[in-house]
C-alpha cells in the first residue's frame, strides 16, 4: 500500500529564522539559489513573516502563458522548473503567477522556482525546507498524520482571487474555525493588521540587594 505524502504550510507557526532558504539553496539541482523565499506580512506594524513556496496549481497559470512550453507539470501534479532547453526568460511567468513564486535568474537567462525538491520526494525523501524547519511552518507528511497533531487547525488547497478559484497540490493551514471553503487572497490584501501594545519587561544593570542568610 502506497502512502501519500502531502506539503502543507502553516504561515501562523512561521518565526522567520530563514532556515528553509539556507537548506533550498544546497539542493543541488538549484545551483546555491534558494527556491523559497520569506514574507513580512506588514513589516511597518509587524515582525511576522510567511514561508512563500510554489502552490502547485492544479491548472498552473505559469505554464499556461509559456509562449515556448518550457514549464511541465508532473503526472503526480508538480509543476516543474522551467527546461532550459526550451527557457526564453521572457518572465511571462513570472507576471502571471498570482502567488509571486517565480523566479526569473537574469544570469542563467532561465526561470527557476520551488518544485517540491523532486529529486528528494521521488525517492522517498523529505523536501529541504520541510526537513530543516524548527517550528513545523513547513510540514511534509500524510493528510491523516496532519490532523492528528493539527488539532485545532484545517488545510485548505482553494484559493480565491477576484472570481477565479485555483486549486493547488499544496495545502494552507488555516484555524479550524474558519467555516469558508477557501481563501480570498484579494480580500485579505486590503485588511488592516490589527495593532496591539506589546509589554516588555525592561531589566535594569542596577544591582540588586540581595540579603545573606544569617
Amino acid at each position: 500500500m502506497t502512502v501519500e505524502m502531502e506539503f502543507f504550510v502553516d504561515p501562523h507557526r512561521c518565526i522567520g529564522c530563514h532556515a528553509c532558504e539556507h537548506a533550498c539553496a544546497e539542493c543541488e539541482t538549484h545551483k546555491g539559489n534558494s527556491m523559497i523565499h520569506i514574507e513580512y506580512v506588514e513589516r511597518s506594524t509587524s515582525v511576522q513573516t510567511v514561508p512563500v513556496v510554489c502552490m502547485h496549481c492544479d491548472s498552473p497559470t505559469c505554464a499556461d502563458v509559456c509562449p515556448a512550453d518550457a514549464i511541465k507539470r508532473s503526472a503526480d501534479g508538480r509543476v516543474m522548473t522551467a527546461r532550459k532547453p526550451r527557457c526564453i526568460a521572457c518572465s511571462n511567468c513570472v507576471l502571471a503567477c498570482p502567488f509571486g513564486v517565480p523566479k526569473m535568474m537574469t544570469e542563467l537567462e532561465l526561470m527557476m522556482k520551488c518544485d517540491m525538491c523532486f529529486d528528494r520526494t521521488s525517492t522517498g525523501r523529505k523536501p529541504m525546507c520541510a526537513t530543516v524547519c524548527p517550528s513545523g511552518a513547513l510540514y511534509f507528511d500524510t493528510r491523516e498524520e496532519v490532523e492528528l497533531r493539527r488539532k485545532r487547525s484545517r488545510s485548505s488547497n482553494e484559493f480565491r482571487f477576484g472570481d477565479q478559484i485555483v486549486t493547488t497540490k499544496v495545502n494552507m493551514m488555516v484555524p479550524r474555525e474558519r467555516t469558508e471553503s477557501h481563501l480570498d487572497v484579494t480580500a485579505a490584501m486590503h485588511e488592516r493588521p490589527t495593532s496591539g501594545l506589546i509589554s516588555l519587561n525592561i531589566l535594569s544593570n542596577e544591582p540588586v540587594a540581595v540579603e545573606s542568610p544569617s
